[in-house]
């Protein structure tokens, strides 16, 4: 193929929301969204296909990693909502304990103030510790942009790996509607890479395009996504005989 039909192809995907662009310096770089193909498979598409949607974020991530050392995840939704909902919705704990993981976060919003994301009861009865995500705040701008260091203290590993730093943005659009993106520089944290881009089951995973995808709906209609009568319950209790010592849990995102 040759250059001006990659241009072509890379053009269409953007009107689409699939591919996001950002420039470096005097570089142009070009982010899969996978957000778009998560909601159209939640939706629509039946658990037989699960196989082949999965596959499209793996594709991704098997390429960032060999083709850079650099490993920034990008994720992006429009939400019809206002940012200053949205805003609330990522930064209050009385919105965090309503999607995704339901883990209650708690931000200072001023430079150098502290991020800590809370298990619930449910995570506490895996054997989590009270604390399972910390970090800082690096920059608040509400309610518009947000940036944060990020590291998950669910073991000895994941402590270890140190730190990774997300950026939000929150944008009005024409119509009503807000562009969230959510942009994880992953660089040396390889564990952490493979949480927050993991599928969802019903032992626990899904990752950002989960968690997004959940907020979306509740900003949205007021509910979480309804799941098929043959889908696990993430949240659900766990099943009789469960050790915590011989079963370790995946949330989020193992």
């Amino acid at each position: 193929m040759t250059r001006f039909g990659v241009m072509k192809h890379l053009r269409v995907l953007g009107d689409a929301g699939l591919v996001v662009t950002r420039r470096s310096g005097r570089e142009k770089l070009h982010f899969l969204n996978v957000v778009p193909v998560r909601l159209i498979h939640d939706r629509w598409i039946d658990k037989y296909t699960e196989r082949q949607a999965a596959g499209l974020g793996a594709l991704e991530t098997e390429l960032e990693t060999r083709m850079s050392e650099t490993i920034v995840k990008m994720f992006e939704i429009y939400i019809k909502a206002p940012a200053e909902k949205v805003w609330e919705a990522i930064t209050t704990p009385e919105w965090t304990a309503r999607y995704g993981y339901k883990a209650l976060s708690e931000y200072d919003l001023r430079p150098g103030g502290a991020f800590r994301a809370r298990a619930n009861a449910q995570m506490r009865s895996m054997g989590l510790a009270e604390i399972i995500i910390d970090g800082e705040v690096v920059e608040a701008d509400p309610p518009h942009k947000l940036a944060q260091t990020y590291r998950f203290l669910f073991t000895d590993e994941s402590k270890a790996e140190g730190f990774t730093r997300i950026t939000w943005e929150v944008v009005p659009t024409p119509g009503g509607f807000t562009r969230l993106t959510v942009n994880h520089d992953l660089t040396g944290a390889p564990l952490a890479a493979g949480m927050v881009t993991s599928k969802f089951s019903g032992q626990g995973g899904g990752g950002w395009n989960w968690i997004l995808s959940d907020l979306k709906s509740l900003l949205e209609t007021g509910e979480r996504p309804s799941r098929r009568p043959d889908q696990p319950n993430p949240c659900a209790p766990p099943p009789d005989g469960w050790n915590s010592t011989r079963h370790r849990p995946r949330l989020p995102g193992r």
